[in-house]
């Protein structure tokens, strides 16, 4: 039926008759799809906005506007926020944790998220149509390679943020795990020496910023979040949330129960230290354990031919002088 279709466009459209049925049915789907993106219901906050401020002073209040925005290409994506924004509260959550743990905290951050989605889709789907217009002109090339010429690059367009924003969340827990065991032994050191919870933490973003940035931007969070009034315990309860290590959980576990039995904090932020420097050790174990195991295939690959070569090849280069001396 497709074949019967595409020699029909193709009879009265020409060779390039599927593609403009194609981009027709785009056009149309965005024609379609536009009115309900910009027709967008304003906020109550916009409202009180607009209405405290001067309205004798035009300049004034777009400075301030600006100014609280901080930035005037997210206003600009604000209009669109009911197309690049999810409307249910959950998956919104969901995935502005998610990229959160990618270290994107701006409030605008799922909508630059699903812009840069939408922008290379569609820049890159363009892209592949442009490149296929000009290979079919000189030469004949078939439906199928049209079709993937087209898709693959707008697929991948459009995947690739999420692939950024998954390796970005690696890197980060990777890089918390490693400096995880050293930042709990600045911890100790800084309450045994007299300093609070709070000073400790706050020494430790201090002196992790170096080697672990990551690390040191959730004790910062942590720090500023303390100040602002929060408590405590859901200060540490939402970091383990954000970072989702199982050590930090952990940690989180053991200074939730010795503040709410009493217990020392240096006692078991000593046993507990101990045994994050143990998991380091056995971490490293580990990635030396199947160190040989990956060794194996470039052994086999450059290796063992060279050897076979070596050992085989003379004996299989007299054969066939032999073979050759005793044919007629």
């Amino acid at each position: 039926m497709l074949d019967a279709l595409q020699t029909t466009i193709t009879a009265k459209l020409g060779p390039l008759g599927p593609l403009y049925v194609v981009g027709l049915l785009g056009l149309l789907l965005i024609l379609a799809v536009l009115p309900q993106v910009m027709k967008r219901k304003p906020e109550p906050f916009e409202k009180l906005k607009a209405m405290r401020a001067p309205a004798a002073d035009p300049k004034s209040k777009d400075k301030g506007q600006a100014l609280r925005r901080g930035d005037g290409k997210v206003d600009k994506l604000q209009k669109f926020s009911a197309f690049l924004e999810p409307q249910d509260a959950e998956t919104m959550s969901a995935a502005r944790l998610r990229m959160v743990r990618a270290g994107y905290t701006n409030k605008n951050a799922v909508r630059m998220f699903h812009f840069a989605q939408f922008a290379l889709g569609i820049g890159l789907l363009l892209a592949g149509l442009i490149y296929m217009v000009i290979v079919s002109q000189t030469s004949e090339v078939s439906t199928q390679f049209k079709i993937l010429v087209v898709l693959i690059p707008g697929a991948c367009g459009y995947y690739l943020p999420q692939y950024w924003v998954t390796r970005r969340v690696g890197e980060r827990q990777k890089q918390i795990i490693q400096g995880f065991p050293d930042a709990l032994d600045l911890m100790l050191v800084c309450i045994e020496a007299g300093q609070s919870l709070d000073q400790s933490i706050n020494r430790m973003a201090k002196e992790t910023r170096a080697g672990y940035p990551a690390l040191a931007d959730e004790l910062d969070m942590v720090s500023h979040e303390v100040k602002a009034g929060k408590e405590r315990v859901m200060v540490l309860k939402d970091m383990a949330e954000r970072v989702n290590v199982p050590d930090v959980s952990s940690f989180v576990t053991t200074l939730v129960q010795s503040a709410t039995y009493g217990t020392s904090i240096s006692e078991a932020l000593r046993v507990y230290s101990s045994e994050m420097r143990d998991k380091r050790v056995l971490r490293a174990e580990e990635k030396a354990n199947t160190l040989p195991t990956k060794l194996t295939l470039g052994t086999m690959l450059f290796t063992v031919p060279p050897l076979m070569i070596i050992l085989i090849g003379p004996s299989v280069m007299g054969i066939t002088k032999m073979l050759a001396m005793g044919s007629p």
